[in-house]
């Protein structure tokens, strides 16, 4: 259960910390014409941005530390 746990903690982590920084990025820098693909809608960002955290957090989550992987 621990492992299961923690194998999935990143990788929901990075996905929700995207998701806060797609909102973040609509209300701060956001498309006000409404042209802009991504921009144009919260939705749109958080969910880019969500799998933009989710893609990244298989780069910086993929080290192998205290032996818990096998090779």
């Amino acid at each position: 259960m621990k492992r299961r746990t923690k194998k999935w903690l990143w990788p929901a982590l990075f996905t929700l910390g995207g998701g806060l920084a797609g909102l973040g990025y609509y209300y701060l820098v956001g498309c006000s014409t409404g042209a802009c693909v991504i921009t144009s809608s919260p939705f749109t960002s958080m969910a880019y941005m969500a799998l933009m955290g989710w893609l990244l957090s298989g780069v910086f989550g993929s080290s192998c530390c205290g032996g818990c992987c096998k090779r």
